[in-house]
This record gives C-alpha cells, structure tokens and sequence, in this order.
C-alpha cells in the first residue's frame, strides 16, 4: 500500500473494487456490507434495491433481470470510473438477474471513503452510472396481463 497525500498516517488500498457480480442467485446486503469494511474510511454509504409491487400507476405481478454478456465488463468500467472520480478506499456492487418476487434484493451496492459526504457522492454516482450503463434489462409483468421492457442502455 502506498501513502496518499490527504494524511501521511492512511495508506491507499492497491485495490478499492472488492466485490462486483452478476448473479442468478439471492443476493446479500452483509457479504456487500462486509466487502467495503476498511479502517481509514470514516463513511460508508450502502443503497439496496428491492422488487416493488408497482410501476407507473400498475401493480407489478412478476418481474426478471436478463444481461448482456457484457455486464460484468461494464460493472467494472464503471465502479473504476467512480473510483477514479472519488477517494474511495472499497466498493462492492451486486445485481441480480432471473425471476425475482416482490421484496426481493435486486442490487446491492456500497462505498467506503474517507468522509460521508464522499462516500453518499461516490455510491450515488455507482448506482445510477450502473443503471443507465450496465446492460441489465427488466421484464415487467404487470397484473393486467400486459409487461414492459424496462433497459439500462
């Protein structure tokens, strides 16, 4: 580890990207949590996002996740941008794909910096780069009988 130039006693970390999946299994807000634990951050931000019952005025009945073969490629692109955008001592960022049920965690992602504010800046800027990016699609099934496409590119 190297010194950094905001205090001569914190280190850098050699790599601040500790966790980024695509995965088809449930996904868990403590491994995330737990990848991002580091001494010299004073803040970590975290953001879940879960499965609602509705969208636009309809109730959701079911919902999928499908990605590009890409995806992961392009998770990395971005928390590697948000890294070199952020003091950031550890990120970690998880979406699921498959059939998910109302509740169910559908990403999860999380920053450590230095500071709070930088920390609730830097997960802000991953999680919303990561949904516009990422090419992560969502099926909706809505309880009418009519679905929709919802995609991150």
């Amino acid at each position: 580890m190297a010194p950094t130039h905001d205090h001569p006693g914190e280190y850098a970390a050699t790599d601040p990207v500790r966790l980024l999946a695509i995965r088809d299994t449930l996904l868990s807000v403590d491994e995330v949590f737990r990848a991002v634990g580091d001494d010299a951050a004073g803040g970590i931000a975290l953001f879940v996002g879960t499965v609602r019952n509705h969208d636009a005025g309809q109730d959701v009945g079911a919902l999928g996740y499908s990605c590009h073969p890409s995806a992961e490629d392009e998770l990395r692109r971005v928390a590697e941008k948000v890294v070199a955008d952020f003091p950031v001592r550890a990120l970690a960022a998880v979406h699921r794909v498959g059939e998910l049920e109302v509740g169910d965690l559908a990403v999860v992602v999380a920053v450590a910096c230095p500071h709070r504010a930088e920390a609730f800046e830097a997960c802000r800027k991953l999680i919303d780069d990561l949904k516009h990016e990422v090419p992560i699609w969502k099926h909706q099934r809505f309880s009418d009988g009519t679905e929709e496409w919802v995609g991150a590119c």
